[in-house]
């Protein structure tokens, strides 16, 4: 059985994650929503194989008829139901017999579609290897043999001509993406006519004259509903924050702790990301003006790859290299709980439509309202307490001290009297 450990705390929520591993393993973790219960992994997906270890994965959260996108090492892109694990389709990225080791998927996104998308049983992938090479295909898997299914490429472009493409993510809208890497400054693709419309500019060399070239390590939108405003995290433990309304060079950067930035996700609120780093640091800062918030309590011991803000609860999840998934509270930044894997983890998603057993809409309530509760409490036992009496302390020590003081100047003016006197 899996390792766990726990904090005292109000109890999680009703939540479901789905973690991927460098084995190939796809691992359910789920929490009934009863008070103080831990997570346990409930399934297993695969067999340990590190040839098709899980370089990306995507999922379509949606109630009914949910889809998993899960990029391998050895090219081959699986789609999969993500409440039983079945395969639909498995499909090849590459279109050569033997395709380069070198040019691995780095980056996918399975677009959602409408109701009759759904009907029609198709998808749509979009998906970018570490030299650039980008694709958006069809892929209709309505009938039940693997032969009839057709993957149409639709669109194929060259992102970068030279360097190494590093991250990648789609904005909400599900209209622009984002493309960056070592050697490659970060720019923006209209995926309708498939388009740049906008690239970073290097930046300027220091004092001494020498210009250091920019790795991005992972990147963000802001918002879901804004694809102008992004975040990008480097290798020299910087992250920025990019406005392609107002100027191509960074509009904010600061520094965090002194390791590459490894994962970074953003709040609902559009104003707050959270930040880990390759030794295991986790944090929130306010992107407005860069001002860390807040670090998350309780050392990671190893690289942080993958951040996961789930839609519903004040609740992010972090996996590494250290094989721990670890929830966290938002507000309080405490450790909730951590499962112990085994594995390497790549990557962590939430399944938001998951309830409980026996879990109703009112008790998912009363437990949000825990949650709040418990936040309010220990804010309140975290706020500075009013130093009206330690004044008033403090001024009758000042007046003791002073009286002391004047105490001692007598004694003194009483013995040099005493002395003339004698004399």
């Amino acid at each position: 059985m899996p390792r766990t450990t726990k904090v005292d705390c109000p109890g999680c929520p009703p939540l479901r994650a789905l973690t991927f591993d460098v084995l190939g393993l796809v691992k359910v973790i789920q929490a009934q929503g009863k008070d103080g219960e831990i997570p346990k992994v409930v399934e297993r997906w695969g067999e340990p194989d590190y040839s098709k270890s899980v370089l990306a994965a995507s999922l379509v959260d949606r109630k009914f008829d949910p889809l998993l996108a899960v990029a391998r090492k050895n090219g081959l892109i699986e789609v999969l139901n993500p409440l039983n694990g079945n395969l639909h389709v498995a499909i090849s990225d590459n279109t050569d017999s033997s395709p380069p080791k070198d040019d691995a998927i780095i980056g996918m996104h399975l677009f959602e579609k409408d109701e009759l998308a759904l009907a029609s049983r198709r998808c749509t992938l979009l998906s970018c290897t570490k030299k650039g090479n980008a694709s958006m295909r069809s892929i209709d898997f309505s009938s039940s043999s693997s032969e009839d299914i057709s993957t149409n490429p639709v669109k194929t472009w060259k992102v970068c001509s030279s360097g190494d493409v590093m991250c990648s993510k789609v904005d909400g809208s599900e209209t622009h993406a984002l493309f960056g890497g070592k050697g490659v400054e970060v720019n923006t693709w209209n995926l309708e006519q498939c388009t740049k419309i906008w690239t970073a500019k290097a930046p300027k060399k220091n004092s001494l004259g020498i210009f250091t070239p920019t790795c991005f390590t992972s990147v963000t939108f802001l918002s879901k509903d804004d694809h102008r405003k992004f975040a990008a995290g480097t290798s020299s433990h910087q992250v920025r924050l990019y406005d392609i309304s107002a100027q191509k060079r960074p509009v904010i950067s600061f520094d965090f702790r002194e390791t590459p930035i490894k994962a970074l996700a953003e709040d609902v609120d559009g104003n707050t990301i959270f930040v880990g780093n390759a030794t295991g640091d986790l944090a929130s800062f306010d992107i407005r003006n860069g001002k860390l918030l807040g670090c998350f309590l309780g050392k990671c011991s190893g690289s942080i790859r993958s951040i996961a803000r789930h839609p519903e609860f004040p609740i992010i999840a972090s996996c590494g290299l250290d094989s721990y998934v670890r929830f966290w509270d938002i507000k309080t930044r405490q450790l909730l709980s951590a499962v112990f894997l085994k594995q390497h983890l790549n990557g962590v998603v939430f399944d938001s439509h998951f309830v409980g057993e026996d879990i109703t809409h009112s008790a998912v309530e009363s437990i949000q309202q825990d949650i709040e509760i418990g936040q309010t409490v220990s804010e309140e036992e975290h706020t500075p307490q009013k130093r009206k009496k330690a004044s008033k302390e403090d001024g009758e020590g000042k007046k003791r001290k002073g009286a002391s003081k004047e105490n001692k100047k007598s004694k003194k003016k009483s013995h040099g009297e005493t002395e003339s006197k004698q004399r």
